[in-house]
């Protein structure tokens, strides 16, 4: 069983990873990027053996979601950076899939 304290720190250092995947991708870094996300893969993996018996409260809870939230927006960046046709067909639809390309490729 993993202390909430050591929870925490597997999801800070996911998050800090995070962090230096973008700056990777921001400055184009790209075999660098490759590296980090194969260090992201098994921290993932390891905080997935981790969550086994964790118990949290309320205020756990929002931090845990603090911390999701940020690691999200950091692997959308990347992948607007990686992409960025894509990048400019989100901005183009407002973030927001429309009904034709839901159609199109389905609901995913």
């Amino acid at each position: 069983m993993t202390s909430n304290a050591e929870y925490f720190a597997r999801y800070e250092a996911i998050a800090a990873l995070s962090c230096r995947m973008l700056t990777a991708a921001r400055r184009a870094l790209w075999n660098d990027l490759v590296h980090l996300q194969e260090e992201y893969r098994q921290l993932v993996d390891a905080l997935k053996e981790a969550e086994t018996g964790v118990k949290l409260d309320e205020t756990e809870r929002l931090r845990k979601y603090a911390l999701i939230r940020q690691i999200l927006a950091d692997d959308a960046a990347i992948r607007d950076l990686a992409n960025p046709s894509l990048a400019k067909l989100s901005a183009l639809f407002g973030g927001r899939p429309s009904r034709v390309l839901k159609e199109l490729y389905g609901a995913r």
